[in-house]
């Protein structure tokens, strides 16, 4: 019979990031970043003189129209939420009517959103829109169908800090829109003590392995210590020193069996590395308590999202606002 866990899952081990948890500000900063990038050239030694679309100076300022995002293919929805925050930094004062919950499965041809507001609003914001909504889609969705892989099993599918610089609270956030779970959130929020720590430490075996791991809890009382180990023979003085996590990294089949009798619930497992849709059904089957997979973002492809904008009025494009042909050439 397995020896008691110190610790309880998934509340101390591994979460799942609602909308709620994340920062506002932190939203509408990449999202500015993002218009400016469009509209004033941001990141180029020689940007744009002004921030203007040129692409829509022929269209009238009070035109007005509909704008319907939709599934192109099968997908998990993720990203609905930052339609409004996106709408508000060009300045538009447009209605949303969201037509499917953020995380759930949606049909290819059908509706995502859809935005009532101005015409140069809606098409000045349409590709930002798109790139957060298609990117964290194929996130959610690549998520979906490696959580479907691991079945009934009680293993919990974790993500890792493999995300794009910038954007990991948001890809995080898709990974649990698609019912994974994720595992720290940076350096600050757990002790993890990788080969090239103890490589620093010169801890890889034996004794001086176990008076690392328990340096480092000295140091850290409160905080979880999760210990990488790639051989057997390091599990021993791991767990004598009383790392709560054992990351098993790059384990064979055989070895991971081996591994969770060795370690008997003396603390919690997790396998990593050359984790695909392929491992996950048999892997899920060992009893680990973790997998971890940075595939489920860094492998994701974005989701084909349209967007399909429909005029209120018949007069949207004024040819008084227009130049003379004969003027445009002098």
């Amino acid at each position: 019979m397995p020896r008691k866990k110190r610790l309880k899952p998934p509340s101390d081990l591994c979460r799942r990031l609602r909308w709620q948890d994340v920062e506002l500000d932190y939203l509408r900063e990449l999202i500015t970043f993002a218009r400016r990038e469009d509209l004033e050239g941001l990141g180029l030694t020689e940007p744009a003189q002004g921030s203007e679309d040129i692409s829509t100076r022929g269209i009238a300022r009070d035109a007005t129209g509909t704008a319907t995002l939709i599934a192109q293919t099968d997908l998990i929805a993720c990203g609905l939420h930052l339609i409004p925050l996106i709408i508000e930094a060009y300045g538009g004062e447009c209605s949303c009517e969201q037509k499917v919950e953020e995380g759930s499965q949606v049909n290819q041809g059908s509706p995502l959103c859809s935005i009532s507001g101005t015409l140069n609003v809606l098409l000045q914001a349409e590709r930002v829109m798109l790139n957060f909504l298609q990117h964290l889609s194929g996130i959610a969705t690549q998520t979906m169908d490696y959580v479907h892989a691991l079945g009934d099993s009680p293993t919990r599918l974790l993500d890792t800090r493999k995300t794009t610089p910038g954007f990991r609270v948001l890809e995080k956030y898709a990974v649990a829109c698609g019912g994974g779970w994720n595992h720290r959130m940076g350096l600050f929020d757990r002790v993890m003590l990788k080969d090239n720590h103890l490589a620093s430490l010169n801890a890889t075996h034996g004794r001086q392995l176990t008076k690392a791991v328990e340096t480092t809890r000295l140091l850290n009382p409160k905080t979880i210590i999760e210990v990488e180990v790639d051989a057997i023979e390091q599990i021993e003085w791991v767990v004598a020193a009383g790392a709560d996590v054992i990351l098993l990294d790059n384990f064979s089949i055989k070895d991971l069996q081996k591994a969770i009798h060795l370690i008997d619930g003396r603390a919690y497992t997790e396998a990593s590395g050359g984790i695909t849709l392929a491992t996950l059904p048999q892997l899920g089957q060992l009893g680990l308590d973790f997998i971890s997979c940075g595939a489920l973002v860094h492998q994701s492809t974005w989701k084909d999202i349209g967007l399909e904008i429909r005029l209120k009025n018949i007069d949207n494009i004024k040819s008084s606002q227009l130049p003379e042909s004969s003027d445009i050439f002098k």
